[in-house]
């Protein structure tokens, strides 16, 4: 049920006040005259000002978190949000038009079936930012997953699926919510015409982080989702890929931490049928020995 608005616009800072300061002016821009769009900024406890600025802009709905919550600082935000959908982005990425907004509402206005939009991804001259998250070409389908920085989701969709997984704080985040959503019966489709530029500002990102979260978040998520004998497969190969990432920027102790984090919380077995499996091989992919080693060969 819409809750006042036809789209949310969501994006997260920490710590980044020239990127903030640069989506904001370019989503007001983007929102101009439109009562039926809503921008919420959500500051995770930065310390760079980002909290004064924020507060200080007309036309922004504001959350200031005192401490950084990782990704479960969206999770206020999406919460707060008034939209039937909402599209969120990173602190560094922005819709490239007024037409991208457009798109996202009719593409889920028309279809019941689809629940989220895969955009487009680019650098601020046009070229295109793939990742293995999303088809090879350009072609508008259905995508195995999405990437954060830019991605439509219908609101009651995220909500009934609980948002975030607010334990990952960092990193394969967006699986977890493909694969709910998947198993809610919902589809996602790419399409190349909704397009958000990133800049792609680098991150403060230490190497113990680069190893730790996605060490077990990648972990938790073959715990969860994947039957025997795929699981034990995966997890070998992921134990031996995660420790490669180890030695290269020397956080051994990162990644033991990592690995009992992992295994040592429990995670409630929500097995994905085959076809979802199927349709997400390039996951399995991406955390295969034999991938890794057939690739690098």
């Amino acid at each position: 049920m819409s809750l006042g608005k036809r789209l949310s616009i969501v994006f997260l800072n920490y710590n980044r006040l020239h990127e903030t300061r640069q989506t904001v002016e370019q989503l007001l821009q983007l929102c101009r005259n439109r009562n039926d769009f809503e921008i919420i900024a959500v500051d995770n406890g930065s310390s760079d000002g980002t909290a004064g600025f924020l507060q200080a802009q007309d036309g922004i709905v504001a959350i200031l978190l005192d401490n950084n919550m990782g990704i479960a600082g969206y999770n206020e935000g999406f919460k707060r949000s008034r939209g039937d959908y909402l599209l969120v982005l990173d602190d560094d990425s922005c819709p490239r038009d007024t037409a991208t907004l457009e798109r996202l509402i009719q593409a889920l206005d028309h279809d019941p079936g689809l629940g989220i939009v895969a955009c487009h991804i680019e650098t601020p001259t046009g070229e295109a930012q793939w990742s293995w998250h999303l088809p090879p070409e350009p072609v508008a389908g259905p995508s195995p997953f999405f990437i954060g920085c830019g991605f439509a989701i219908r609101r009651d969709l995220f909500e009934a699926i609980g948002w975030y997984p607010e334990d990952f704080f960092l990193y394969q985040n967006e699986i977890d919510v493909t694969f709910r959503v998947r198993r809610k019966g919902y589809r996602i489709e790419y399409r190349p015409d909704c397009r958000v530029v990133h800049r792609g500002a680098p991150g403060q990102r230490p190497g113990w982080r680069r190893v730790y979260f996605p060490t077990r978040n990648t972990l938790w998520l073959i715990l969860r989702y994947y039957p025997q004998p795929e699981a034990s497969y995966l997890l070998l190969s992921r134990l031996l890929i995660g420790l490669g990432r180890a030695l290269q920027f020397g956080e051994l102790r990162t990644y033991l931490n990592a690995v009992r984090d992992a295994f040592c919380t429990p995670v409630e077995r929500q097995i994905l049928p085959a076809e979802i499996r199927r349709e997400a091989r390039v996951f399995w992919r991406q955390n295969s020995l034999f991938h890794h080693l057939f690739k690098q060969a």
